[in-house]
């Protein structure tokens, strides 16, 4: 899958807001991950314990573990709180074969790292096309980290006017006032602006708010070059 919207009709697009997992950037196995990733016996988890544990640790939306009243509170708010979110997902790594606290806390950090965290080949590209044309475009995030780091040490942060991330605004997609938000500090109109992201749930709720809007595909990021690059052209921006 690729873009899921209709192309823009009348005029043009002012602002683009990208969502950060999955979109622009995405959170792949590493060697660095291999020590803290063990089962109850000691063993590693094997490729598709971890593939699974990904899976349940950057679902955008719904609950990937069971879980207790308290742990569906954390859950549901974890991207609001930070204390919240580093409960909610020691809970999923305690009940997805990382039983050690001090093996998942230790996974944890790497998860709230923004180094590691790896870009899809056109993001840069994509961020400065868009910013050279002058298209106002912001990051907006249902995150309870800064995520600013992995784009200033790239030097892609001079191409985004703002980072409208949900810990600091305290709102999360699909809530209309965090698209508001982004709208209001871009100084853009809804109807000229376009929403990216791997949700229709979470990141096509900015349709609800008068934006259109592309569905990119969250696939590994050595299987999907180019996706961005064909959203935005097909909304005319490039």
């Amino acid at each position: 899958m690729n873009t899921d919207s209709t192309a823009h009709q009348d005029g043009h697009i002012a602002a683009t807001l990208f969502d950060f997992s999955g979109t622009l950037f995405r959170l792949e196995e590493s060697d660095d991950w291999t020590e803290h990733l063990v089962d109850h016996q000691g063993d590693p988890l094997d490729v598709h314990a971890q593939a699974e544990l990904m899976r349940r640790m950057t679902a955008p939306v719904g609950r990937t573990v069971e879980m207790d009243e308290a742990g569906i509170y954390a859950w549901e708010n974890r991207d609001r709180d930070p204390k919240l979110h580093r409960q909610a997902y020691l809970d999923v790594l305690s009940k997805s074969g990382v039983p050690d606290p001090v093996r998942a806390e230790a996974f944890y950090a790497l998860l709230v790292d923004p180094d590691q965290w790896s870009p899809y080949p056109d993001t840069g590209e994509v961020l400065k096309s868009l910013s050279e044309k002058g298209v106002r475009t912001a990051v907006l995030s249902n995150i309870a980290f800064d995520i600013r780091p992995a784009f200033v040490d790239r030097g892609w942060d001079v191409w985004v006017d703002e980072f409208v991330l949900s810990f600091e605004v305290g709102a999360v997609k699909p809530e209309p006032a965090i698209f508001e938000y982004a709208l209001a500090q871009l100084d853009v109109d809804a109807a000229q602006t376009l929403m990216i992201g791997d949700s229709d749930v979470a990141d096509g709720a900015a349709r609800d708010v008068g934006c259109q809007f592309a569905l990119v595909d969250p696939l590994p990021t050595t299987e999907r070059p180019h996706a961005l690059l064909d959203a935005v052209r097909k909304f005319g921006l490039l």
